[in-house]
């Protein structure tokens, strides 16, 4: 199977340690190296350099392959420009289509957190093994801790089977970002895993499910494949600004034929580190005992239940804070309640209005 690390996404919610040119997955947000090489390196020892991929936009490539300098080209996909998930996913399978139209495939994000390895990598071998048994689309859900309203949310059904430990079970639906009290409903009911965004499935079979549920995009992919076969960059970038911008899971995931899709429920401590409330809470376990959560130069006396990040040259110091964000870069400071965190993109049009856009 081959792995390929979406590398191209501008998350707005973890500024402003996170900036449009240079995105979280850039940054030692958790351990001691940057979000996507932590991510590579749990792939590179059971599939080896040559199976893992990178699907960039023009804007990050520079500063990924500085980070991966042994890597030759082919394997840096330019997404010619940032236009979602289903785009860019289908772009990779044309591209893959031209070479390897069967062979399985993950699409990765890179910025997950994950605490066991071990249990993850058996994830995407059973996940391998069904797409080459059943040709049927394989996902990963993760057991929901708290009603998350980012995140998508998977229903599973009946067992279908076990493989050495994996659960793999029915699929029984999909839906994206629900509301706050949906999600909690979701959560009570133990039917729903977050939705961990691990598509496995071949090149030839996203593209034709592109083309059966998403029409419009889909010829547009199949366009795009042909004028990359005939070698025309120019056409290629044309043709992909005119792609509906739109995620793979509003695309497919919410159309598909539930007999089509398989869904193995992932139990090895996750994260998608998609907002600062979010990473607190994955982050708890390794707080101390009231529930602070702290990087770097930190000293903070009567706190609880708070994230605090320090820049490296600096000394954050805090005193009586309760639930709350504290980030500090080298020009921009974020303060805000943790229940507000997933409002942090809120900011940006008052930054743009301010003539500010120099810290988005």
């Amino acid at each position: 199977m081959n792995i390929v690390i979406l590398a191209g996404g501008v998350g707005t919610r973890l500024w402003p340690l996170g900036r449009r040119n240079s995105p979280k997955q850039f940054f030692p947000v958790i351990g001691q190296e940057p979000l996507v090489r932590e991510t590579y390196r749990r792939f590179l020892k059971t599939y080896g350099a040559s199976r893992i991929f990178f699907s960039v936009t023009a804007d990050l490539l520079i500063p990924l392959r500085k980070l991966f300098p042994r890597l030759p080209a082919a394997q840096f996909i330019m997404e010619p420009e940032r236009r979602d998930t289903a785009p860019a996913m289908g772009y990779v399978a044309a591209v893959l289509s031209l070479t390897i139209p069967d062979e399985p495939l993950v699409f990765v994000p890179a910025d997950h957190f994950v605490a066991d390895q071990q249990k993850y990598l058996a994830c995407f071998k059973a996940g391998e093994k069904l797409v080459k048994e059943t040709g049927k689309l394989v996902d990963i859900g993760i057991t929901a801790t708290f009603p998350s309203t980012v995140l998508g949310y998977t229903k599973v059904g009946a067992l279908y089977k076990k493989l050495n430990g994996v659960a793999v079970y029915r699929f029984a639906g999909h839906t994206e970002k629900p509301a706050a009290r949906t999600a909690l409903r979701y959560l009570a009911s133990g039917q729903y895993l977050w939705h961990g965004n691990y598509y496995m499935w071949t090149p030839r079979r996203f593209l034709a499910a592109l083309v059966h549920y998403a029409p419009s995009l889909g010829k547009g992919l199949l366009k795009i494949r042909a004028l990359i076969q005939a070698g025309r960059a120019a056409a290629v970038r044309r043709e992909y600004a005119r792609l509906e911008r739109t995620s793979f899971d509003y695309a497919v995931t919410e159309k598909i034929k539930r007999r089509e899709v398989l869904i193995i429920r992932g139990d090895f401590g996750w994260s998608d580190v998609g907002a600062w409330d979010l990473l607190h809470e994955q982050l708890r376990h390794t707080g101390d005992g009231a529930g602070n959560v702290v990087r770097g130069q930190v000293a903070h006396w009567d706190t609880r239940n708070c994230l605090i990040y320090a820049h490296p040259k600096r000394l954050v110091a805090a005193v009586g804070l309760a639930d709350t964000v504290v980030i500090d870069t080298n020009d921009a400071v974020l303060v805000c309640p943790k229940d507000r965190a997933q409002d942090v993109k809120k900011l940006f049009p008052l930054l743009e209005q301010k003539k500010l856009a120099k810290y988005l």
